[in-house]
């Protein structure tokens, strides 16, 4: 089986910068970008107008085929596979997918992103873009001057709340409980708000609409009533997950759940192995944030790979001088 340098695993901004990156560095990355989710979360929104670049605005879809294009007219190849096991702790790396094929590499780019928690309502899916979002600086913009809902009580949904209050008209802050689990500043902040309205012990139990959010079902979580709350926007804020599963006993993990960095730099506890985008970013996972991530981690794995080379060459020489 023939060593690779370089294989990528996701296919997000992160991982499709890292694969422009290295292909263009004559590297010949695999990117190995799911069989069902390729292309990251970005393919699940409408418009995006906060990339560089796009003065008009471009669909989250047509990004990443953009992103895909560029990196296979550099080499690099691309695999609609999903991966289900790894070792990454060797000097050769490996890498599993479902289809049972196995790949041997020098460097592994970890760009697997992160998911955000579902409602897990029947429609959520099909009024994702359309009126339903996990994203307020993605899509804040699109709700100016109209009635919408933020979903949680932590300090991301009322960043979300207060962030989304410069453009809509009201912001509902929908909460389980009857007081809020973020940060007091952040309460005292949002609170003070004339825009924000909290509905308290209140949960989402059905989205309606036929080609776009026009309402929700809440349930009161001590009396179990039910009433319709009519909105063009719902926020989903309730957190979201790091995608580690597949290697979290193989390197290191912040408090956050993300993969923990050396610095500044992409480097992960086990060499070789580089990680970008949203799982290793708690705090802004942003597609321009992501992107520049994903740079960072080619550039690492080219400058390892470049030291490995270094050192192979000097091993004969220390060899014959023995």
């Amino acid at each position: 089986m023939t060593v690779q340098d370089v294989v990528i695993i996701g296919s997000g901004p992160a991982g499709w910068t890292a694969a422009i990156y290295t292909a263009r560095a004559g590297l010949h990355p695999t990117v190995i970008a799911s069989s069902v989710e390729a292309g990251g979360e970005l393919m699940k929104t409408t418009e995006v107008e906060n990339f560089p670049g796009f003065p008009e605005g471009i669909m989250g879809p047509d990004l990443m085929a953009r992103m895909q294009q560029q990196a296979e007219r550099f080499g690099a190849e691309v695999v609609y596979d999903d991966v289900t096991g790894v070792d990454l702790l060797g000097e050769v790396k490996t890498v599993r997918t479902g289809l049972g094929k196995t790949f041997e590499s020098r460097t592994v780019i970890l760009a697997t992103g992160s998911a955000y928690r579902r409602l897990g309502l029947e429609d959520e899916d099909r009024l994702s873009g359309h009126g339903v979002s996990w994203c307020a600086t993605c899509d804040g913009f699109f709700f100016r001057d109209r009635v919408i809902g933020v979903v949680g009580g932590g300090d991301s949904a009322l960043e979300e709340a207060t962030f989304l209050s410069r453009f809509a008209s009201k912001v509902y802050l929908i909460h389980r409980r009857d007081e809020l689990r973020a940060s007091r500043i952040m309460q005292q902040r949002a609170l003070a708000d004339e825009k924000i309205v909290p509905v308290w012990n209140s949960q989402v139990v059905a989205l309606n609409g036929d080609t776009a959010l026009e309402s929700v079902e809440l349930e009161d979580t001590v009396t179990g009533e039910r009433r319709t709350l009519e909105l063009e926007g719902l926020f989903i804020a309730i957190g979201n997950d790091p995608r580690t599963d597949l290697f979290a006993d193989q390197i290191d993990l912040t408090a956050q759940g993300t993969v923990a960095l050396d610095g500044r730099s992409s480097r992960t506890s086990a060499p070789g192995v580089f990680a970008c985008g949203d799982v290793t970013d708690p705090s802004y996972r942003q597609a321009i944030t992501a992107a520049g991530s994903g740079c960072v981690a080619a550039l690492d794995a080219e400058r390892h790979l470049a030291a490995l080379a270094d050192a192979a060459e000097a091993e004969p020489s220390a060899a014959a001088n023995a």
